[in-house]
């Protein structure tokens, strides 16, 4: 596997002219709009990097733009790869090892999920505090020592320094912030409303099908993650689930993450 993700990160450093982006950025359903607004350099499509899985879900472009936001060197992915597509736990997560061998030195991730804290609204923006994984861990398997411990400490996944800048900036900017747990569940199918209270019960604040995998990989090669949910629906409601109504719902709050992402890079 090593060499393979080697490989890869040549072919993107070939392409990309020995590009070097210091933030990796990883766009959710529905927020892909957010890679339109950077100055980019180069655009690799999935289909033609070597090892990439292709994405193939509504709202995921499938491509890495590679550019400069705020003066600062960044690579984003715009879509993803999830474990309901059929990919393995270490396909879903080879970007973020390619990513950290081109040289990121922070992740900032974003998803769309449902709201389980009853305080949470459609549309709010929720800083991710700490995860509950509800997959398979992508570090399962022969570890590769040269990338990180066999038994990587999952404290403070999510960096406190980077939620402290996020909250200062939201404070000036007037953006509501809400804050919580995010429980990472394999999908495809929206949550019951008996798992809802399940994951209330554990102390999840918002619940989704992505991030956790891509997020634990990051902290097993010890890079500082910031991490966004968009609240695109209420699990607790009567409402169903509605895959178009969460890309809608992502691209509104799509705005708000945008400002919060780029004072947040300018500053790092």
């Amino acid at each position: 596997m090593l060499e393979e993700i080697k490989k890869t990160a040549a072919f993107v450093r070939t392409r990309t002219e020995d590009f070097a982006p210091e933030v990796g950025i990883i766009l959710g359903t529905g927020l892909g709009d957010f890679a339109d607004k950077i100055d980019a350099r180069f655009i690799i499509e999935y289909k033609d990097v070597p090892g990439f899985p292709v994405s193939t879900v509504e709202g995921h472009k499938g491509r890495m733009i590679f550019g400069e936001i705020e003066g600062r060197r960044v690579v984003a992915m715009q879509g993803r790869f999830h474990y309901y597509e059929g990919y393995t736990m270490q396909q879903v997560t080879f970007p973020v090892r390619v990513m950290q061998q081109i040289g990121i030195k922070y992740l900032f991730v974003s998803n769309a999920s449902g709201g389980i804290n009853p305080s949470f609204r459609v549309g709010d923006l929720m800083v991710i505090t700490d995860h509950i994984n509800l997959m398979p861990n992508p570090l399962i398997g022969p570890n590769m020592a040269q990338l990180g411990p066999r038994f990587p400490d999952m404290h403070n996944c999510y960096d406190k320094s980077l939620i402290a800048a996020a909250t200062k900036i939201a404070e000036e900017e007037s953006i509501k912030l809400q804050y919580g747990v995010y429980v990472g569940g394999t999908g495809p199918t929206f949550e019951t409303q008996a798992e809802y209270r399940y994951f209330k019960a554990i102390g999840g604040d918002a619940a989704g099908m992505s991030t956790v995998p891509e997020v634990i990989v990051a902290r097993h090669m010890s890079i500082p993650v910031f991490g966004v949910s968009v609240i695109t629906n209420c699990g607790l409601s009567d409402e169903v689930g509605d895959h178009e109504d969460v890309q809608r719902q992502g691209k509104k709050a799509g705005v708000r993450m945008e400002l919060l992402f780029r004072r947040m890079i300018k500053n790092l």
